[in-house]
């Protein structure tokens, strides 16, 4: 019974990590170290791509009405919107896609270790501070601004999300507040860029490894998407209702600490 339990404290740290810009990678690792899961490393390996899946159908649930454009109670021409805001996240999603479909073994191999991660976590801190510390007017304060050309930008800052510790909420927050976004644009832009480019790692990952894993296997990896699922919502409502009032330095400074922990760690007891 103690993988169920793991399962769900590895589901709350994703559903928290996930869509705060304070890196789900960077929290696994440490949370990794002091969890000892009794599973096949070929199955955890997929636990940690697949429980994204809980936190995908938060924001579905969450936004399902801006998101619908097939909602009967929409005019036609909020059907369009709809249409052309799911256009231009698709349009975000290729760059991050394509590199990680052509590079996302060696990126892994040379970059996934506490040393890079703790980099990325003070690096993108300090970058955050410093952005919000300039603190400029947005230019743009609802989704009818964002253009094609401004969501392929968002989607370029998401290939930074690659390396591990950068964090992917992080980088396409960062990317969209440079690139003239109000925080709530910023965001929630963030959140539904999420739910294609999670949806295809989640399934690469499992027509990679396959489907075959025990019935106790699969009753872990539920256990860990529905956890996963239920903190997500609440991560969610919790940061649009922070960044309403707040700016995003907070999270500059947590990740700068975390990065500092996770460097002292690895580096007295490796």
């Amino acid at each position: 019974m103690i993988e169920f339990l793991n399962a769900i404290i590895l589901g709350i740290v994703q559903g928290i990590s996930e869509w705060l810009p304070i890196s789900s990678t960077g929290h696994m690792i440490l949370v990794e170290e002091f969890i000892q899961m009794k599973m096949s490393e070929q199955f955890m390996s997929t636990f940690f791509v697949v429980i994204q899946f809980g936190s995908i159908l938060a924001v579905l649930l969450l936004y399902f009405k801006k998101l619908n454009p097939f909602d009967s109670q929409k005019t036609e021409k909020q059907k369009k919107d709809t249409i052309d805001l799911w256009s231009k996240v698709i349009i975000a999603v290729i760059p991050s896609g394509v590199i990680g479909l052509l590079f996302e073994d060696t990126i892994d191999r040379l970059f996934f270790n506490p040393t890079t991660v703790s980099i990325a976590l003070i690096v993108y801190g300090i970058i955050m501070i410093i952005i919000e510390n300039k603190n400029k007017k947005p230019k743009v304060s609802d989704f009818s601004q964002v253009t094609y050309k401004l969501a392929l930008g968002i989607g370029l800052f998401q290939c930074l999300a690659l390396i591990p510790g950068t964090s992917r909420s992080g980088s396409t927050i960062i990317g969209a507040t440079i690139l003239g976004c109000a925080r709530p644009i910023a965001a929630e832009f963030s959140f539904f860029l999420a739910v294609p480019t999670m949806l295809g790692a989640s399934a690469l990952k499992l027509l990679k490894v396959g489907f075959a894993f025990t019935s106790f296997e699969w009753m872990v990896l539920l256990v860990g998407s529905v956890v996963s699922f239920l903190v997500s919502v609440f991560a969610i409502k919790f940061l649009m209702n922070y960044i309403k009032k707040h700016d995003f330095k907070v999270f500059g400074y947590y990740r700068i600490v975390l990065g500092i922990i996770v460097l002292l760690y690895f580096g007295l007891f490796s």
